[in-house]
């Protein structure tokens, strides 16, 4: 029996932020999979080692985790006064789908820094030395991102003092602007309302801000679901009923920020929304032991991501909390004590974090972002050709 040889993929394996993911230009797929569709997913999910019964991603680079079974498309951008188009696929660990419903905040760090590498900005745009300002065209969202990307000796520089709560070591610093974060399409809160009341059948009906900003996500208090705030992933994670009811919170807000029609369609979209519980500002011990106190904060907050305790934050979140905050009357800008901000500082299971956000209320009363502004860092880890049996796709 003949078996067909594997192929190979130009590839670039980075980390960005607190996330890791695989790196492509478009113009590197087989032809089959330079557009959307059934090639591409399948060429990614085997990339990645999905989908994988045993939740391990073993045959593929993912990580097992949200965090790591990630991907990033990259094109030169035919949009005007843009450099570079980034579509981003999250791969589902143990079924056999790529949600492209929504962007990774963290990846975005990388996204400049490959961009410039691989030579899809260009040259007279790269200073010897300096900042490189990357205007990123985000496909998935069709918002804009400004990446500003150290450059050393005509290089990115990658090295660097940064420090970032969940990475181990230090990095340059990354300064990402997410500009008018909110959904265009509509409103900010989906559903007119700075908190609703959402009622979730057999579980309980709870005050929530739905916000659609970074990415759409559902804000909880976290004591009304049992939680104190300064929650670490074991003490989640573990617990095979919390996540079952975060899942069924999660469609149930879905459904009515009008993400889907009904609950049952959550299985197919889980990037998102999000599902995040916030807390009045505690002294806590990180999970790598670092204390945390509580003039450290403004607020807590804890987030899943694919049905998991995130071990630290997504950054498209962070924008979302960012936003919330600045907004007053969100259950996020009533947890960090109320009243007018402009940045917040939160606790996540693996630190702190501080995000700045500009929102303003429009004359007809609906709210609107302008931009949210954090730092992350990147590094390559490893580049050259990932390779996948011929007849994947």
């Amino acid at each position: 029996m003949a078996f067909v040889p594997q192929i190979k993929i130009p590839a670039t394996y980075m980390r960005g932020g607190t996330s890791k993911g695989v790196f492509f230009r478009r113009q590197d797929f087989p032809e089959a999979a330079q557009q959307p569709g059934e090639a591409r997913d399948k060429i990614l999910m085997r990339v990645i080692g999905s989908p994988d019964p045993y939740g391990q991603q073993i045959d593929g680079m993912g990580g097992a985790t949200s965090s790591t079974s990630k991907t990033v498309t990259l094109d030169k951008s035919d949009q005007p006064d843009h450099d570079v188009d980034y579509l981003f696929g999250q791969v589902a660990i143990n079924k056999p789908f790529v949600d492209w419903s929504g962007n990774c905040g963290n990846l975005t760090g990388a996204v400049g820094a490959f961009a410039i590498t691989n030579g899809l900005v260009d040259a007279d745009r790269i200073p010897e030395n300096g900042i490189c300002t990357v205007r990123i065209w985000q496909k998935n969202i069709k918002k804009t991102i400004i990446a500003h990307v150290p450059i050393t000796n005509g290089e990115v520089q990658e090295t660097g003092d940064f420090e970032l709560d969940g990475v181990t070591f230090p990095a340059a610093e990354v300064v990402i602007e997410f500009m008018d974060p909110a959904d265009g399409e509509g409103s900010m809160f989906p559903t007119g309302n700075l908190v609703d009341d959402l009622e979730v059948p057999g579980i309980g009906t709870f005050k929530a801000t739905m916000i659609n900003a970074g990415i759409p996500t559902i804000f909880l208090n976290a004591e009304d679901i049992g939680y104190t705030g300064t929650e670490l992933q074991k003490d989640i994670n573990s617990d095979a009923a919390a996540l079952e009811r975060f899942e069924t919170i999660r469609a149930y807000g879905a459904v009515k920020m009008g993400l889907i029609n009904d609950i049952s369609e959550a299985v197919a979209r889980q990037h998102t929304p999000k599902v995040a519980f916030v807390a009045p500002a505690t002294a806590y011990e990180s999970s790598s032991g670092k204390q945390i106190n509580e003039s450290d904060i403004d607020l807590c907050v804890r987030a899943l991501s694919m049905g998991k305790l995130h071990h630290a934050m997504m950054g498209t979140a962070s924008v979302a909390i960012a936003t919330a905050a600045a907004v007053p009357g969100t259950l996020v800008n009533l947890a960090a004590g109320g009243g007018s901000r402009e940045a917040v500082t939160f606790g996540h299971p693996s630190g702190t974090l501080k995000v700045g956000a500009a929102a303003e209320q429009k004359a007809n009363g609906d709210w609107t972002a302008k931009k949210a502004v954090m730092s992350r860092s990147a590094r390559v880890l490893m580049e050259g050709n990932v390779r996948i049996p011929g007849d994947t796709f």
